[in-house]
């Protein structure tokens, strides 16, 4: 019999990890970055193994302290492997894989934790790849898996600490919850404070929710383990406010952590409710069972209340505690971004396989949750049908053909077949009344992956960042003696990746071009590996054509080099440049690049 089971959930676990491979790792490092955050993460990834220097991220040739090492260190690991500008030749793979394991581990940790503790008295083998699908297919856990940022590696460490606290609880053994620490430790090295927080409170909530909370207490030693994340993630800031001082309190404790959470940073102002509407997206198209696992493990815990209930039949209510932390953490927070709902959708997940097991009794709630999720997939459905509609309205100066190169490309089309196609294996299954109809949409939604994203992946990149890698490579070709290089308009941080140069961003405006002229002259910055000549006759400057029609910049002289989408190559004289800022100065323009945070994305 046990060797049945150690069988059972081997055979789980590799349906899972299989899954998890599809979902996170097809084509990961097929197209280029996108802008403009995960270039910045990359490019501090890569500065480390190169330059040798593993405590100070640095990006462009200054400190980038918005985030904890962890990140990019393991993109650092990457980069430094053998060979890797062969087997990774655009430096996407290297920067999306910490993001695509951190998912992929938490994905087997949900299954591995459903099957070894069912709930309920549920004992389907499908339950667990249920909660694992459930989480892998969120829209949003799609995206940031296969995004080189902080967010996925924050949900997996961070979720599979808190499985591990959960897992501790719920089990008669006196083993040690020294890996719930730890993995804890490796979430404040990935986010900040955040992440204790975060598990501090999910933890806090559902313990004292529980009569017996003293040996729940007791059984995850918070002493010892308390010092063991500090151990694990302390070391480095302490090094770095000993190395780099105030700008790195400043930065990473003042503007990164207490001033995003107490006021608006960057316009993302939202309203308190914003996450309740984000929970819905996150969790398409199978939202009416999320809301039915939270109605259910809500019910489940007021019964508790009253009746005796083993610990082990706790995982609903600790994910609805999970859930709820994070809700009300992040709705009190001024600044409110999508990303920041990563954290719950594990506990989302799970919820929704509570759902699942409730569908095995086929009551009024089948037919309730059956009948809105074929409403979810009829007019997702039916928007693609009339997308000529919602088309003309995509107004992208990055991608001004967007529209038509949807349409001939043949995505709408795939679209419709496949959301159609979906709509009506729900209905069939619904009227059959199968048992397992959310595990088979499910399956259809995980192949469905290659079908439809690879395709929209490519015609993004195509679109939107080949442009800026082709200029690049040009740059690299045609650099005069180690020529600045400058970038106007539009911002993208992957011109600095991929050209591997220094580059000055500014505004198209008259004062961007003084302060171009004024830094130029004033601002030195050290490039670990090919450093410009300040003081070179000439510089290059990529400009986008809509900034390049700006009388300012187009009455310049400058040489035309190249153009690719909408950007232009240029070679100007520096002593045009200056002259010309000269002219702007007379006229009552004034440089201001020393009083805001340049280049601060």
């Amino acid at each position: 019999m046990i060797l049945f089971k150690s069988k059972k959930r081997l055979i789980t676990l590799l349906i899972i990890l299989f899954s998890g491979i599809i979902v996170f790792f097809f084509g990961l490092g097929s197209t280029g970055l996108v802008d403009e955050t995960p270039p910045l993460f990359a490019s501090a990834g890569r500065a480390m193994s190169e330059s040798g220097d593993w405590l100070t991220p640095k990006v462009n040739g200054m400190f980038r302290f918005d985030k904890p090492p962890l990140i990019y260190w393991l993109m650092g690991f990457f980069y430094s492997l053998p060979k890797n500008e062969i087997w990774d030749s655009l430096g996407t793979l290297s920067a999306r894989l910490p993001s695509a394991l951190g998912s992929l581990f938490l994905m087997l940790m949900i299954g591995d934790t459903l099957f070894c503790w069912p709930q309920n008295g549920d004992k389907q083998f499908i339950t667990p790849i249920v909660a694992s699908l459930g989480f892998a297919l969120s829209p949003f856990i799609i995206i940031w898996s296969r995004t080189a940022v902080s967010d996925a590696l924050l949900t997996g460490t961070l979720g599979i600490s808190l499985l591990l606290f959960w897992r501790r609880m719920a089990s008669d053994n006196n083993d040690q919850c020294i890996s719930a620490w730890v993995f804890l430790g490796f979430a404040i090295l990935t986010k900040g404070p955040v992440a204790f927080v975060l598990a501090t409170l999910t933890i806090t909530s559902f313990i004292l929710s529980q009569k017996d909370w003293r040996t729940l207490l007791c059984k995850i030693n918070p002493k010892k383990g308390f010092l063991i994340t500090i151990l694990i993630s302390v070391p480095w800031y302490v090094l770095e406010l000993i190395r780099e001082g105030k700008p790195f309190w400043d930065n990473f404790f003042g503007y990164h952590n207490f001033q995003r959470y107490t006021s608006v940073v960057n316009n993302h102002s939202e309203p308190v409710w914003f996450f309740l509407y984000i929970m819905i997206f996150a969790s398409l198209p199978f939202t009416p069972f999320l809301y039915h696992g939270i109605f259910k493990a809500f019910n489940d815990f007021l019964k508790s209340s009253k009746e005796s209930r083993n610990i082990t039949e706790t995982l609903f209510t600790y994910s609805l505690c999970w859930l709820i932390s994070v809700l009300i953490f992040f709705s009190i927070s001024a600044t409110k971004l999508p990303s920041y709902w990563l954290p719950a959708i594990p506990a989302a997940a799970i919820l929704i396989s509570n759902s699942f097991i409730s569908l095995k009794n086929l009551n009024k709630s089948f037919l309730y949750l059956g009948f809105f999720n074929i409403l979810i997939l009829f007019g997702v459905s039916i928007a693609f049908f009339f997308s000529n509609i919602w088309l003309s309205s995509i107004n992208d100066p990055e991608m001004p053909n967007l529209a038509s190169e949807l349409i001939s490309s043949g995505i709408i089309f795939k679209a419709k077949l496949f959301f159609s196609s979906l709509t009506l294996l729900a209905i069939v299954l619904f009227c059959l009344k199968s048992k397992n109809i959310f595990f088979y949409l499910q399956i259809f939604l995980l192949i469905g992956q290659s079908f439809l994203m690879t395709p929209i992946r490519k015609l993004a990149d195509t679109s939107r960042q080949l442009p800026l890698r082709n200029i690049s490579k040009l740059v690299s070709n045609i650099r005069e003696g180690n020529e600045t290089l400058a970038m106007i308009g539009i911002r993208k941080p992957s011109l600095h990746y991929y050209s591997r140069q220094i580059v000055f961003y500014e505004p198209n405006t008259k004062e961007g071009l003084i302060n171009l002229s004024d830094r130029l002259n004033t601002d030195r910055r050290e490039n670990y590996e090919d450093q410009p000549d300040y003081e070179y006759k000439s510089l290059l400057v990529v400009i986008d054509e809509y900034s390049s029609r700006e009388q300012h910049w187009s009455n310049i002289n400058h040489q035309k080099l190249g153009k690719y989408g909408i950007y232009n190559l240029w070679r100007i004289q520096k002593s045009d440049l200056n002259n010309y800022s000269q002219f702007l100065v007379n006229s009552g323009y004034e440089s201001d690049w020393e009083n805001r945070k340049i280049e601060k994305f």
